[in-house]
C-alpha cells in the first residue's frame, strides 16, 4: 500500500507543478500588462486565476500523461532511470513553453490577442519579423527565458527527486490501477464531465475583455487554435447563405452611386497613392487627435479633401494592403496576401488602372518578400518595383529598410524624370513601424514606446510634407491626384475604453493635388479602406464590378457603415450605432445606438460572407 501511496503522491505533485507554472504565467502576464491590470479591481484580478484554473488543469493534464505512464514502469524498473527520463522531459517542456510564454506577452502587447498561430505567417522571413523588436527587447527576452527556465527547472528537479526517492519496485498488480489513474486525466483534460469539452468561452467571465484574456491559458489557446487550423468549414456561419447575402446587398446597394462631376477637373488624372505605415487618427490633429504630431498633414488637410470618418479594416499591413488595393475584407486569423493561390483571383485596383491605360509602379524601402507582398503585388499586374535592394545599406535603419526621407527622395526623383502619363504610383513608407528608429531629433523624446511612436510619425510627417511641397513645383502636379492613407490604425497612443473599439481603427485619408476640383472640404461619411478602389474607379469610369464588398465613399446616405476585424472579433458601425463582437465568447463587447440590432446582423453577415469568399477562392 505504501508503494501505491508514493506513486500517487508523485502523480499528484507533478500535475500541480504544472498548474503552479501556469498560475505564475498568468501573474507574469498581468504584471507585464500592468497598465491594463491596474484598471481591474482586486476581485476581478482574483477571478482571472479562479476561472483560468480549468484551462490550466486541462493543459497540465496533457503534460502529465507521459510522466503518469512512465511512473508505471517503476513497478519493474529502477526508479532512478525513470526519474532521469521524467526530469529531462520536464526540462525540455519548461524551456519550450517559456519561449511561448514570452512570445505571448509580446504578441499581446502588439496585437491585443493571446498566443495563436498568427505569427506562423511571418516565419518564412524571420529577419523581418524580428525587425519589430528592438535589440534591448531581444536581450531582455533571452534574459527572462534563462531566468524563468532556470527557476522552474530547479523547482521541478527538487520536487520530482523528493517524490521519486520514496518509490520502490512494486507488484505488477498495480499496473491496471495506474493505467486507470492515467485515464482519469481525461476529466481535467476536457474540463469536467459536461457534454461539451472546456473551451475559451468557459473562462470568459467579465465585461472587461482584458480580464477574460488574462484568464485564458496561453499555451492551451495556442494548441487549440493549431488543432483547428485545418478546418475547411466556415466558423462564422450565422445565417442561411441567401439571407446573409440579402442582409449585405440590401444595405450596400443603396450606397453604390454618388455625384462625382465636381470632384475632379480631369477625366484621367495621374494617381499617387502614399500608404503611411501605422498612422492612426489619434495623432492627427485635423481629425481631433493630438495636435502637434502631424503638423504638415494638419496643414495640408485644409488644401484638399479630408475624410474625417475613415477606418482601417484590419490591424496589420498584410491585411491593409488587400483592403486598399482589392477592396477585400481581411480575415481574423488568416492573411490572404500570403496565399498566392487565392490572391490571383482577387480584384486588383492596379490591374483595373492598367486597363484604363495607366502605367503602374510600387515603391517600398524594405523587403517586398515580407508577408508574400511581392507575389500579391505581381498578381495585381504591377511590373515596376523599387524596394530595399535598390537602396544603399548605409541608408537603412537597423531593422526594416531605407529611412523614409531617403525612400521618398528616390520616389520624388523618379517622378522628376520623363513620365508617361497617366501613371499610378504607390509608395509604402516604413519608418513609423516598430521599433521607431529615425534619423535626427526625436521630437517627443524616446523615453517610452508611445513617445518614440509620436516622434517617428512626426519625422515621416516632415518627409511627406517636403514631398508634397516639391510635388507642387512639378509639371505633372496640375493633373495629379495624391491620396495619403494609412495601412492600419495602432494601439498607440493608448486610448480609453475597449481596446478594439473604432478608436483603434480610425485612420486618416487625405486627397490632394491639382486634379481636384474641390479643395479645403471635409467628407464625414463613414467609410473604410475597402471602399477606396470602388470609389476611385467610379470617378475614372473604370470597371468596378468585381469589388463586391466596396461602396462609394461620396454617397451621403446615413446608411454608410464601416466593418473591421481583429483576431477574435469584429466591429460594425454607422452614425446610428456601434456593435463590437467577440468570436470567442460569442458575445457583444460594445454596443450602443438605435441601430445596434441591424448592425449586429450586418456585421455577422459580412463576417460570414467574407470568410466564405476566402474559402471559395482557389
Amino acid at each position: 500500500m505504501k508503494s501505491i501511496k508514493n506513486r500517487l503522491q508523485f502523480n499528484f505533485t507533478y500535475f500541480f507543478l504544472w498548474v503552479g507554472y501556469f498560475v505564475f504565467a498568468r501573474l507574469f502576464f498581468l504584471l507585464f500588462n500592468f497598465d491594463k491590470t491596474k484598471e481591474l479591481d482586486f476581485v476581478t484580478i482574483f477571478k482571472t486565476f479562479v476561472y483560468g484554473l480549468r484551462l490550466d488543469c486541462s493543459f497540465a493534464s496533457y503534460l502529465s500523461i507521459i510522466p503518469f505512464l512512465l511512473i508505471i514502469f517503476t513497478i519493474f524498473l529502477q526508479p532512478k532511470i525513470i526519474e532521469r527520463i521524467i526530469k529531462w522531459y520536464s526540462y525540455i517542456i519548461i524551456v519550450l513553453i517559456t519561449i511561448f510564454l514570452l512570445l505571448d506577452v509580446g504578441l499581446y502587447e502588439a496585437w491585443g490577442v493571446r498566443l495563436d498561430t498568427s505569427f506562423f505567417t511571418y516565419l518564412n522571413t524571420p529577419e523581418v519579423m524580428l525587425a519589430s523588436v528592438s535589440t534591448f527587447q531581444i536581450i531582455l527576452g533571452v534574459l527572462f527565458l534563462g531566468v524563468f527556465s532556470f527557476i522552474f527547472i530547479k523547482w521541478f528537479q527538487k520536487n520530482i527527486h523528493l517524490k521519486m526517492k520514496k518509490i520502490n519496485k512494486g507488484s505488477w498488480l498495480q499496473i491496471p490501477l495506474f493505467l486507470i489513474i492515467t485515464g482519469i486525466l481525461i476529466i481535467p483534460l476536457r474540463g469536467g464531465l459536461q457534454t461539451i469539452p472546456v473551451n475559451q468561452s468557459n473562462v470568459y467571465f467579465s465585461n472587461k475583455m482584458f480580464a477574460n484574456h488574462a484568464a485564458n491559458n496561453f499555451i492551451w489557446n495556442f494548441f487549440n487554435v493549431l488543432s483547428h487550423k485545418s478546418d475547411t468549414g466556415n466558423p462564422y456561419k450565422y445565417f442561411d447563405k441567401n439571407i446573409a447575402k440579402k442582409i449585405i446587398s440590401k444595405r450596400r446597394n443603396s450606397l453604390l452611386t454618388a455625384t462625382k462631376d465636381s470632384i475632379l477637373n480631369t477625366k484621367k488624372p495621374n494617381v499617387i497613392l502614399i500608404i503611411w505605415e501605422s498612422l492612426t487618427a489619434k495623432v492627427v490633429g485635423s481629425l481631433g487627435g493630438e495636435p502637434n504630431v502631424t503638423e504638415n498633414l494638419n496643414r495640408l488637410s485644409k488644401e484638399g479633401i479630408l475624410f474625417t470618418n475613415f477606418y482601417a479594416n484590419g490591424d496589420r499591413t498584410d491585411k491593409g494592403i488587400p483592403a486598399i488595393l482589392s477592396g477585400y475584407y481581411p480575415q481574423a486569423t488568416k492573411s490572404i496576401m500570403k496565399m498566392p493561390n487565392k490572391t490571383r483571383s482577387l480584384p486588383m485596383l492596379p490591374q483595373k488602372m492598367i486597363d484604363l491605360g495607366y502605367k503602374t509602379s510600387f515603391y517600398h524601402g524594405g523587403d517586398l518578400n515580407f508577408g508574400n507582398m511581392n507575389t500579391y503585388l505581381r498578381n495585381s499586374g504591377i511590373t515596376h518595383f523599387v524596394d530595399g535592394d535598390d537602396f544603399d545599406k548605409k541608408d537603412w535603419n537597423s531593422k526594416w529598410g531605407a529611412h523614409d526621407h531617403i525612400f521618398m527622395k528616390r520616389f520624388a526623383n523618379d517622378l522628376k524624370g520623363l513620365q508617361k502619363e497617366p501613371f499610378f504610383k504607390i509608395a509604402l513608407t516604413l519608418t513609423s513601424h516598430e521599433p521607431y528608429e529615425i534619423i535626427g531629433d526625436y521630437k517627443f523624446g524616446k523615453d517610452t514606446d508611445e513617445n518614440k511612436f509620436r516622434s517617428a510619425h512626426a519625422y515621416t510627417d516632415q518627409v511627406i510634407g517636403d514631398f508634397i511641397e516639391d510635388a507642387k513645383q512639378q509639371p505633372w502636379y496640375k493633373n495629379t491626384l495624391i491620396i495619403i492613407i494609412s495601412d492600419h490604425g495602432h494601439r498607440s497612443p493608448k486610448h480609453e475604453g475597449v481596446f478594439n473599439s473604432p478608436k483603434k481603427f480610425k485612420i486618416p485619408m487625405l486627397w490632394l493635388g491639382g486634379a481636384l476640383q474641390q479643395k479645403g472640404i471635409e467628407i464625414d461619411n463613414i467609410s473604410s479602406q475597402i471602399d477606396l478602389p470602388f470609389t476611385l474607379l467610379d470617378l475614372l469610369d473604370g470597371d468596378k464590378t468585381n469589388f463586391s464588398f466596396s461602396k462609394n465613399i461620396f454617397n451621403n446616405s446615413s446608411k454608410q457603415y464601416a466593418h473591421y476585424i481583429f483576431n477574435n472579433g469584429f466591429g460594425t458601425f454607422s452614425k446610428n450605432g456601434l456593435f463590437v463582437y467577440d468570436f470567442t465568447s460569442k458575445k457583444s463587447i460594445l454596443k450602443k445606438g438605435k441601430a445596434v440590432f441591424q448592425l449586429d446582423s450586418l456585421g455577422k453577415a459580412i463576417s460570414q460572407e467574407a470568410y466564405q469568399d476566402f474559402l471559395d477562392r482557389k
